[in-house]
């Protein structure tokens, strides 16, 4: 009984580690929501100045107190609401690819048993590929953008995959330990002096 339970510990402490490389797709996806909102609304946002623009000779011509009060209240209204509908569909969209893209990279990293680049590339690739497949049109022009946003997203993920993966492996060198030494910082160095200071000075007396 007790070496049944010890090996399906084993076993679940065995799935629960994460290659290296590998992100935190729950996480991924939350920064991908917000990023895509940030990015909708200021899209929308700079897409108001003209019409903003509009707004204000429309106020200049009108010379009723009331009118442009309701003038400037619709503008900004409209204004809230596209900023809003921005955000919310800039969120959507980012979130989706991004809970879509970290989501097949991790699923290629536990099938294949490693992480490396060819997951990420192949991630890109099929994600950029479901995206060009759901956009509205033609058949005819769906499969355009299949093929287009497959190339497209093996190109770019090649090389931002591998760079990922070579910072990974330089941050990993950095933090080892060698020798079973562990590599002190700025205030421990600074106590070590302070120390030698003091015993040097209650030897000289």
């Amino acid at each position: 009984m007790e070496s049944y339970e010890q090996t399906e510990e084993e076993t679940v402490a065995t799935r629960s580690q994460k290659m290296a490389g590998t992100v935190n797709w729950g996480t991924a996806t939350v920064i991908g929501v917000f990023a895509g909102m940030v990015y909708g609304g200021s899209k929308e946002a700079a897409a108001s100045v003209s019409k903003d623009a509009e707004v204000m000779l429309k106020l200049g011509s009108t010379p009723d107190k009331r009118e442009q009060y309701r003038l400037m209240r619709d503008a900004m209204e409209k204004r809230f609401i596209r900023v809003t509908r921005g955000s919310i569909v800039g969120g959507i969209r980012l979130g989706m690819f991004t809970a879509a893209f970290y989501g097949l990279q991790n699923l290629l990293a536990e099938k294949r048993g490693v992480h490396d680049v060819y997951n990420v590339v192949g991630a890109g690739s099929a994600t950029a590929a479901t995206f060009g497949l759901i956009m509205p049109g033609s058949l005819q022009w769906r499969a355009r953008n299949v093929m287009l946003g497959s190339a497209l997203g093996a190109a770019v993920c090649f090389p931002l995959g591998w760079l990922h993966l070579k910072l990974v492996e330089k941050a990993n060198e950095g933090t080892g330990t060698t020798d079973g030494n562990e590599v002190k910082g700025g205030v421990g160095a600074a106590i070590e002096r302070l120390e030698g200071h003091l015993n040097k000075d209650v030897k000289s007396t």
